[in-house]
């Protein structure tokens, strides 16, 4: 295995564990006898989701991009869209959810724009493929 192949999988697991243990202080470590505490809740639980599942996309894409089913560059870009997603959309819920200023909800949408950026490009990666 390459050593790109291995940080993406080692950069990938690590997000999917911080997703995970989000979640579960989500489901576990607030009080929500309070309304601040059940938005708390509800911005960690999506941002914990979504960073899930995009975390399990890179691993995806490295699978792909291995088996030489996908356009190398582009498999790159999707990559690195899903990681900025990552970063961006999970960790502005986040932010919020610890008391951070309110302006973190304008990286929100940025975040998102990136996996949909991440998508697009690996549709582009498989369908740039030559055989």
């Amino acid at each position: 295995m390459g050593a790109a192949a291995k940080g993406w999988i080692v950069v990938a697991a690590l997000s999917g564990a911080i997703a995970v243990a989000v979640g579960a202080f989500a489901a576990h470590g607030l009080d929500l006898s309070t309304e601040a505490g059940r938005k708390a809740r509800e911005w960690l639980q999506t941002g914990s989701q979504y960073q899930i599942i995009h975390a399990l996309a890179i691993m995806g894409v490295v699978a792909l991009a291995r088996s030489a089913m996908l356009s190398s560059g582009l498999a790159v870009v999707a990559q690195c869209a899903f990681l900025l997603g990552c970063i961006l959309f999970p960790g502005a819920l986040y932010a919020l959810a610890f008391g951070g200023p309110r302006w973190f909800g304008a990286v929100a949408p940025i975040g998102g724009a990136a996996f949909i950026i991440g998508w697009v490009s690996l549709a582009a990666a498989a369908l740039m493929k030559s055989d």
